[in-house]
């Protein structure tokens, strides 16, 4: 893999450091400002995106306008926030994958999509992800792993059978969480999944898995995590997210 990385804030230099751990990563082009990034043998400073595979960009506000510089450089691209319809379509109409909302929030889809495979049936799903924000007091509760804990949340969205929650927090703790209540055989069985960590880390771990697989997938078009649960989840682990589950029968 050739990777690019715009690296703008501690989660870009987290992502430049956990890509650098991958074994398959035969260079790390620096574009734009990069501070604080381990230096590797691999890594280099680059003013131009030819010759490489992905580029890769914790900048959540650029998302659209880098994905369309990738594609108008034949570039595969991995972004946390979304794209404008014009770059969706520019990139359906290539054999390049981009990958949108690589993201705690996108973490969480991912998780709720694979946990609802293990059912029969799904019926009911709650998805929730913490975002940079005052905690509150009232509204939707939502337990995350330890050291997250129990949280109060706003629910975004209006989708049958299916609430999505964000949940502020001030700290330096993140987490993304599903709950699946399905069928599995004859029993309606909750399965409760769910992830906690410095929220920096957490976050450059779903971003740096887009990478990975934008660089690695078949696929093409403009794609979400949940698209691809299976591989962005395996990647995530080997990086090392550690996931947490519980079980209600």
């Amino acid at each position: 893999m050739r990777i690019a990385l715009n690296a703008i804030g501690d989660v870009g230099t987290r992502t430049g450091r956990i890509l650098t751990a991958e074994s398959s990563l035969v260079a790390l082009g620096l574009y734009g400002d990069h501070p604080g990034l381990v230096q590797d043998r691999r890594t280099l400073p680059i003013s131009t995106l030819e010759g490489f595979d992905v580029l890769v960009t914790d900048d959540g506000e650029a998302s659209s306008a880098l994905a369309g510089l990738a594609v108008e450089d034949g570039l595969s691209c991995a972004v946390p926030g979304a794209i404008s319809p014009n770059v969706a379509e520019q990139y359906s109409r290539t054999s390049k994958l981009v990958l949108t909302n690589c993201s705690l929030a996108g973490l969480a889809e991912t998780l709720a999509v694979h946990e609802a495979a293990r059912t029969d049936q799904p019926l009911d799903t709650v998805i929730a992800w913490t975002e940079h924000g005052k905690p509150r007091r009232r509204g939707t509760p939502v337990a995350f792993p330890d050291p997250v804990g129990a949280r109060w949340g706003r629910r975004v969205g209006n989708e049958a059978n299916t609430i999505r929650v964000a949940v502020p927090v001030d700290g330096p703790w993140a987490g993304a969480t599903a709950t699946i209540v399905g069928r599995v055989g004859e029993a309606t069985e909750r399965r409760i999944v769910g992830v906690s960590d410095a929220g920096d880390h957490l976050e450059a771990i779903a971003l740096a898995a887009g990478a990975v697989v934008a660089a690695t997938s078949a696929l093409s078009g403009a794609l979400e995590p949940r698209d691809v649960a299976e591989d962005y989840l395996a990647v995530a682990l080997r990086m090392g997210l550690g996931v947490a589950t519980y079980t209600l029968d």
